[in-house]
């Protein structure tokens, strides 16, 4: 994995000196990493449509990890929020992300115009999922092998990424999905190596184009086309084939975030899955890498919400089962909890059809 500098917003409005929305040409849509990107190892066309592909270092992020009602207790009087710092842990290197909420215009209790601050979450997370599945799902995904940037994205209409969402048992508005692609569109995060000897760093929007129709189009005509280039990190990922194919269906299944980094990071760690050869994490970990535990205010909270987000994966059939084991210190104060994962036959099968996968796509 590298990282790689981009800067997403200056070359946010055009692609190739055309309209972003115009129909893509058949290099774009059909090439050898766009081929590799969109096949995958199932049995049938049931189990293909529940499949999707987690981006291996982009998905490791914690770039969700602020909810919308920490946001609430975050904003200034001005409805401004700080810049976001967080670190965390890939493959024992370290890095630090840093996520510039973005301003958004609308309007208080009484109806007056305001300007109020949001930093991408839940909610951008699910519609980010959700275009990914379109991208491989509809086989409207693209990718342009423009040197030294290449670009991938999807073209898709609201109403697709309304229904896809709504499939998924997370329904939104049109509204609600406009105002996820805003935040998606216009709030930054940059991402640093601070272990490697050279400091790589990348810079984009999460999405760094979004471009589509105003909103009496879109009464006119829910299907108008809408084009979204993904985030740098996620083209570089299907440009080197450093991703896996995953349980989409299921992953979205869970009700809670947690539940799903957790999922997102079985994904990828877990690559020898065997009911004979468990996995184990640390609360600490868990609380580090996914940012998602600092809302609470106490630990004992924390440690629920991570239990919770357990008992989620083994009803989901993720898991077969979980063993909390306790690290105290003196007079009992709790250091650290290791939890012992055993995968479910399921979560087994899926990891081997993406080493399958994997193997066939690199060799």
């Amino acid at each position: 994995m590298s990282l790689i500098c981009s800067h997403g917003q200056k070359k946010a409005l055009v692609i190739r000196d055309r309209n972003p929305i115009e129909s893509l040409r058949p290099d774009e849509s059909q090439n050898k990493q766009l081929s590799l990107f969109l096949p995958f190892i199932c049995n049938n066309e049931t189990q293909r449509q529940k499949l999707s592909n987690s981006i291996e270092f982009w998905d490791s992020v914690p770039r969700y990890s602020i909810s919308r009602q920490a946001m609430v207790k975050m904003r200034d009087e001005n409805g401004n929020l700080p810049l976001l710092e967080l670190e965390f842990e890939y493959r024992q290197a370290r890095f630090s992300v840093s996520i510039q909420a973005t301003q958004i215009k609308g309007k208080d209790k009484e109806g007056k115009p305001i300007t109020i601050a949001y930093y991408p979450s839940s909610s951008e997370e699910l519609v980010e999922e959700a275009l990914r599945k379109l991208a491989v799902d509809q086989e409207q995904g693209f990718y342009i092998n423009e040197k030294p940037t290449p670009q991938s994205g999807v073209s898709f209409s609201l109403y697709q990424l309304r229904e896809e969402l709504k499939r998924s048992g997370h329904s939104r508005s049109f509204e609600e999905i406009k105002l996820s692609l805003n935040i998606l569109s216009r709030s930054s995060i940059q991402i640093v190596s601070t272990t490697q000897k050279t400091r790589a760093f990348a810079y984009s929007t999460y999405l760094p184009v979004v471009a589509g129709v105003c909103r009496s189009d879109i009464d006119s005509d829910p299907n108008a086309k809408w084009v979204v280039h993904f985030h740098p990190l996620v083209t570089e990922s299907i440009e080197k084939l450093s991703y896996r194919q995953f349980n989409y269906d299921q992953l979205m299944s869970h009700t809670t975030q947690l539940a799903r980094w957790l999922h997102k990071q079985l994904i990828q760690k877990y690559v020898f899955a065997s009911i004979t050869n468990p996995f184990d994490i640390c609360y600490s970990t868990i609380k580090r890498d996914s940012a998602m535990l600092e809302n609470y205010s106490r630990e004992r909270k924390a440690h629920e919400a991570c239990d919770l987000a357990m008992k989620e994966l083994v009803k989901n059939r993720v898991l077969v089962k979980f063993i909390p084991v306790v690290k105290t210190g003196l007079r009992g104060k709790v250091l650290d909890v290791v939890y012992t994962l055993t995968p479910s036959p399921d979560f087994v099968s899926e990891v081997k059809a993406a080493n399958s996968r994997k193997k066939l796509s690199t060799g």
